[in-house]
């Protein structure tokens, strides 16, 4: 009895967790429906549960990904929208939880400082982006070189606006659950708006680096799928009972592969491995440049014990595609437990989906837990092994100094060159 006692539970509850649920007034379920399309339901009539939702899945997952070519196709003002469009949803998703799951229809002003907190994080982040990469375009506009430059304290200033009206909103009645609610979505800030800005960052780096492990991500969770669907015997994880380690291993060495062909098929082209930049003459964003070396076919010697297997010594290809293997080897070992924080996520709430928004997949959230993790990963390996120092910012910020600052880095830079006998000899040259 003590052994099968708090498995008869969904989520493992104690007496903590009871005593929680009486105080903010029970956590039922969010009700979920079947919004199948009735053309599906019509066609699919026939087939059992279990094949009738591959079908939905597949059809819905082919939608998806066409959709998500031609926003590639749009280019990256379109892609950014998109992002946004995502991060809306996907917070108003997870608000929208914890408003039903804990009965919140009392708190005066609950729903309204949610979605201006997310206003105010939204409008710092953007504008720091804002003036990280348009910095020409700021310091051109008068307004936006006044934002500019008092943008942290105006940040600070709608903050602390909506600080001081969830004190003044404070019940005596509802302080406990107020208080958890704030938590609720300043945490909820934490997870959507943080990781979709390291997305757009990604995007700037170039679209190869949006792209590559976006795919990543999608071809693991199907390639999973799809090995467990036909070969799933053995248990992966208890928060998720229907992933297995078939479908684990499967989609490991299917998305490593994906990654190589489709990092080689990309680095052959400037418009993906380009950084993405603003032109001011012509007021549009550009993806023109040299390839680095990065993009650049070299010849690389096989090791000997595979020489003998291969039957080749040497291989041509991008420097880009190792790492794209520290790219889908992440997506595909790593990015799994962000739907497994998800999966433990709903079950605590005893919730099937975070929304009904894609027929078979459930909500946005529920297909973009994995990439808002991948994004972390993304920014901070370019910042750890790819990013170096961006003469084109640095020189930026010199011209808008006033001429006796300018003069005197000037003097200074000349002074450390000759020194370093590197301007003398170019001055020979």
């Amino acid at each position: 009895l003590q052994e099968s006692e708090p498995e008869s539970k969904l989520d493992g509850e104690t007496a903590s967790d009871s005593e929680s649920k009486s105080e903010f007034g029970g956590s039922s379920p969010v009700p979920t429906s079947d919004d199948t399309p009735e053309v599906l339901n019509r066609a699919l009539s026939n087939l059992s549960s279990r094949w009738k939702n591959w079908w939905v899945r597949g059809i819905l997952t082919l939608a998806m990904i066409t959709f998500f070519f031609i926003i590639i196709y749009l280019g990256p003002m379109v892609l950014m929208t998109i992002v946004m469009c995502v991060q809306i949803k996907c917070f108003h998703e997870i608000i929208t939880i914890g408003y039903n799951v804990y009965h919140s229809y009392d708190l005066p002003w609950f729903r309204t400082l949610s979605w201006y907190f997310l206003l105010c994080v939204n409008y710092f982040f953007y504008g720091e982006t804002v003036t990280d990469y348009f910095f020409t375009l700021v310091q051109r506009e008068e307004p936006l070189r006044i934002l500019s430059k008092y943008h942290r304290f105006i940040s600070f200033a709608l903050y602390l606006t909506g600080f001081c009206m969830f004190v003044l909103s404070l019940v005596k009645k509802h302080y406990r659950l107020q208080f958890y609610m704030f938590g609720w979505t300043h945490v909820t800030l934490l997870i959507v708006v943080t990781q979709s800005h390291l997305i757009i960052h990604n995007l700037f780096e170039g679209m190869i680096w949006f792209i590559v492990p976006i795919s990543c991500v999608i071809c693991n969770d199907i390639m999973a799928y799809m090995f467990g669907f036909f070969f799933g015997r053995t248990p992966l994880i208890k928060l998720s009972p229907k992933k297995t380690w078939e479908g684990f291993i499967g989609g490991f060495f299917s998305t490593v592969l994906f990654g190589l062909l489709l990092s080689y098929v990309m680095a052959g082209y400037r418009c993906f491995t380009c950084p993405v930049e603003f032109n001011n003459d012509t007021n549009s964003f550009t993806v023109d440049c040299e390839p680095s070396e990065l993009f650049q076919l070299q010849e690389y010697n096989i090791p000997a014990l595979l020489q003998s297997v291969l039957a080749w010594k040497t291989v041509r290809m991008y420097p880009f595609q190792i790492h794209s293997i520290a790219l889908s080897t992440f997506a595909s070992l790593i990015g799994p437990f962000g739907g497994f924080f998800a999966s433990g996520f709903k079950r605590a709430f005893k919730i099937k989906d975070f929304a009904n928004t894609i027929p078979g997949h459930g909500g946005i959230m529920d297909r973009f837990d994995c990439q808002y993790l991948m994004a972390t990963f993304v920014n901070v390996y370019i910042a750890s092994f790819i990013r170096g120092p961006n003469p084109s910012k640095l020189i930026q910020q010199f011209l808008t100094l006033r001429p006796e600052q300018q003069l005197h880095i000037f003097n200074t830079l000349k002074a450390h060159l000759v020194d370093r006998g590197l301007l003398g000899s170019l001055e020979d040259a």
